[in-house]
């Protein structure tokens, strides 16, 4: 990371070190601001790639969001993102990077979610008189997180709002028919009448979302008004959730065909 204590290698050591190409999203590909506050920008979904000189395996690379549909809204990527992803997927990262990187993504996500939020237009006087026109958070919004990985995000959420309300979720894989099964559900009273931001950090299979989105819906929230927060994707989970509830909001940094399916036991050192 840019804020390691790391050494650097001399300039004056006589060993050349082979350039790494750095292969960027072209600026021609989409809109040039926005991104997943900005609607339908297909330029965020594509990643900066680190390659050497051989061919790249194209099985594995990360897949642009175009063929989701606009439900799907990844963070525009840059530099400091796509390491914060390098590090978490390095299995010699130790669990103290870990969770520092982990956080710092979590929050980037919680912040781009908040911007999918309804807001209301407000005047407000500053310390000199002057009259500023701004804008201000619709009341109504709650946090419900899928135990045991969603309680991650549970304080990058508090730290943007202090005194939102959290919900919890509890689902598991039936022993005998794998199943997801709903185990305990708790939600604010007033649920049905609020915007919920759904925290899940990895997008596999999608089962376990899916299963918790119904139980979100028995209590009366609209699918239209849930936006799942998620650090990681893979493209059958945010499809198998899309094509089940298509109204509803996913935000997250990567879709990708392998995902880090060992965050929930790194980030809470039960691996």
């Amino acid at each position: 990371m840019p804020c390691h204590n790391q050494q650097m290698n001399s300039v004056n050591s006589g060993q050349e070190h082979p350039m790494k190409q750095v292969r960027f999203a072209s600026s021609s590909s989409g809109g040039g601001g926005g991104g997943a506050g900005g609607g339908n920008n297909n330029s965020v979904g594509v990643s900066a790639v680190l390659s050497s000189s051989g061919p790249a395996d194209d099985s594995t690379q990360p897949l642009n969001q175009e063929h989701l549909g606009p439900q799907l809204k990844l963070l525009p990527l840059n530099d400091q993102i796509r390491e914060l992803q390098t590090i978490i997927r390095d299995k010699t990262t130790s669990r103290g990077d870990f969770v520092f990187c982990a956080d710092r993504l979590i929050r980037l996500v919680v912040e781009e979610g908040l911007n999918q939020l309804p807001y209301s237009e407000c005047t407000v006087t500053t310390p000199t008189g002057y009259k500023y026109e701004g804008v201000k958070f619709e009341r109504g919004n709650c946090g419900v997180s899928i135990m045991r990985s969603g309680e991650a995000m549970e304080q990058g959420l508090r730290d943007c709002c202090r005194s939102i309300r959290i919900g919890k979720i509890l689902i598991q894989s039936d022993e005998e028919t794998q199943k997801a099964k709903v185990y305990y559900a708790k939600f604010p009273p007033d649920v049905y009448r609020r915007k919920v931001l759904l925290m899940y950090p990895i997008l596999s299979t999608g089962n376990t979302v899916i299963e918790a989105v119904r139980v979100l819906i028995e209590h009366g929230v609209q699918p239209r008004h849930i936006i799942l927060l998620s650090l990681f994707s893979t493209p059958h989970g945010a499809k198998s959730i899309i094509q089940e509830f298509p109204d509803i909001t996913i935000l997250t940094t990567e879709v990708h065909p392998v995902a880090p399916t060992h965050f929930g036991q790194r980030y809470f050192g039960t691996d």
